[in-house]
Parts: structure tokens; sequence; C-alpha cells
């Protein structure tokens, strides 16, 4: 099988070219050449200077030879999506888009864009979608900027709706592991690394849940649906089986860092300001992905305990220039404890 990935250099993708890799497909990659990560001898790289987000610019060696089937990593929205639609109809078998579990009205409620009561979980894949689009148009520095134009529904709308490409649309949860950009685990892992006495807690948000994957369970997931013929049509949540609330999360790595202090839950009034979530703790972001367990088979190659344990391991080899906690910071958690 031919795969061509537009994309696919940068966290997630060099996982889910090996796990390709592994099931034997032939691989194509385009990209600027920005990010070089270790790939597989075999995988042909198509560089150049107009592979940017939004992906806009498909040149003519993409289809030499045609793809069976073409991966987007990374689709803004529906314009990119549709322009890879019309550009590889009648050239490739299948188009696969990668989503996000932002497009259902729970993240709406989430982000109090989307009006009433917090949305039941877990989620299916026909689970009501948001109805406010653009969630991040707001915060964005403008038109030149790629989330000013970032909708993953617009996306999905796209690659469901040609008759002449079929296409699969495949969620992702809140990805973690070595690489992550958003250093989603790092606050806790931080914390106990400095030998802090407690980690502070809203109680909502020590009760909150969110799906979470590890990002070689993601790529594995991903692989599948490239590779499977079933998946034409389809969409797919993907992300852990069983979705932990924060505390126990907090919980399971304390456990691997041998960490001796507790997790304190406290009122929202009394929680530092920069603790302090802008989110509805009430809505659980909590996907269901027995479709992907049941139609394709997946199951998760890492688990969560190995996971965590490789995550941590490259955050004390990989600290970030910025955003740790410092002393400002830890002062204020020590005056909350302090008057407990």
């Amino acid at each position: 099988m031919r795969v061509l990935i537009i994309g696919g250099t940068n966290f997630i993708g060099p996982h889910v070219v090996n796990a390709l890799d592994w099931l034997g497909a032939e691989i194509t990659v385009y990209h600027r050449g920005v990010h070089e990560p270790h790939l597989p001898p075999g995988v042909r790289h198509i560089h150049s200077g107009r592979a940017t987000l939004p992906f806009l610019h498909f040149p003519v060696e993409l289809s030499e030879p045609a793809p069976d089937v073409v991966l987007l990593m990374f689709p803004v929205g529906g314009d990119d999506a549709r322009a890879a639609m019309a550009r590889f109809a009648g050239c490739a078998g299948r188009i696969v888009a990668i989503s996000s579990g932002d497009v259902y009205r729970a993240y709406g409620r989430l982000l109090g864009s989307e009006p009433g009561p917090p949305e039941r979980v877990p989620l299916d894949e026909d689970a009501p979608l948001r109805q406010t689009l653009y969630p991040y148009r707001e915060s964005a520095a403008g038109p030149s900027d790629w989330t000013f134009h970032y909708e993953k529904i617009q996306v999905e709308r796209a690659v469901l709706a040609g008759a002449a490409l079929p296409g699969t649309v495949l969620r992702l949860p809140a990805v973690y592991g070595p690489g992550d950009s958003y250093r989603r685990l790092r606050p806790y892992i931080k914390r106990m690394e400095d030998g802090r006495r407690a980690i502070l807690l809203d109680e909502a948000q020590a009760s909150w849940r969110w799906s979470h994957g590890y990002v070689e369970n993601v790529a594995h997931a991903i692989a599948l649906a490239v590779t499977d013929k079933r998946a034409a049509g389809r969409i797919y949540n993907i992300g852990e089986e069983e979705t932990p609330t924060m505390a126990e999360r907090v919980r399971q790595i304390s456990e691997l860092e041998k960490w001796t202090g507790k997790v304190v839950r406290l009122p929202p009034d009394r929680v530092p300001a920069h603790l302090r979530s802008p989110y509805e703790p009430r809505q659980d972001l909590v996907v269901d992905t027995r479709r992907l367990r049941t139609e394709l088979g997946f199951t998760e190659p890492v688990s969560r305990e190995e996971g965590i344990r490789r995550t941590i391991e490259w955050e004390r080899t990989h600290p970030p220039e910025s955003g740790d906690p410092g002393r400002a910071e830890y002062a204020a958690e020590d005056e909350i404890l302090a008057s407990r």
C-alpha cells in the first residue's frame, strides 16, 4: 500500500510513519523540511517551501506514483481539506483526515461558547457537534494566523462529502508523550521532581475527566485506519479505553515518580490565580472509543503506566525554555497550604 502523508514530521507524525512502515506501507512524506526526524530509510521525502499551514499547494510529484491513501496529518479548515480532496480525486483511493474531539458540542460547553447544561459523556461519534464555529478565532493574530482559519468541523464536512474520493475522519484526544509541545503532564511532573509536598487542584477540576492518548498508541490507531479499507466513510474517536479524573491521573504519575506528597483539593475561591482554569469543569470531555476497538481491532501497544514512565523520562531531559513554575508561584501555593 502506498501512503502519502501531508505533514507528519512533528510529534505524532514520526510515530505514524513508524507504525505504517511496520505494517509494510510504502510511505511518502510531504513537508517543508524544517523538521527532519529520524524516519525509516525507505521513506520518501518531498520538500517544498509551500508545504505550510494551511496546506493548499500539492505539487505533481505527489501523485507519481499515485497513492492508495492520502493522510492529512493537520488539516486546518475547510479550505485546505477541499483543496486536498480536489487534488487527489481520481488519483488516490481514499483520504484520511486527522480531526479532534474539539468538534463536539461538549467542547463548546467547556469553553462557554455553547449555551446549555453539560453534555452527557462518554461521547460517541454521533454526539452533537458545536454550532459555534472557529473556536480560536478571537485569540488569533488575524487572517494571516492559521488559528484564525482553524475549524475541524469544516475539515470533516469536506472530507466526508467527496463522492469521488472516500474519506475517513479520526478525532484525536489530548495526546501526550515525548515531544508534546503542550507539556500536558509537566506541571505535575515538575512539582514532584522539585519535591513539592502538595499539588493543589480546584475541587471541581480534580474530578474533571478528559480523554488522553499516549502518542504511540494514537499513532497505532491512525495507522490501522489508514491501512484498513473498512474505515472508508467512517468517523472514529481515538483515546484511552478508561478515562481517569485529573486527581487520579496525578496519582498515577506520583506512583511512578515515587512522590510522597499529597493532592489537595481546594474550593475555587482558594485556588491561586496561576492555577485557575478558565473552563467549565462540570463538562467532562470523555469520548467513547468502542467503534475503533470493535471495527478495526484497536488495542493499545503501550500501557498507560509505560506511557507515563516514558513521558517522565523525556521531561527530565528536555526542560522547556519557559513555562515552569517559579518562586512566586510556589510561594503562593505555600501560602494557601499554610492557611489551611
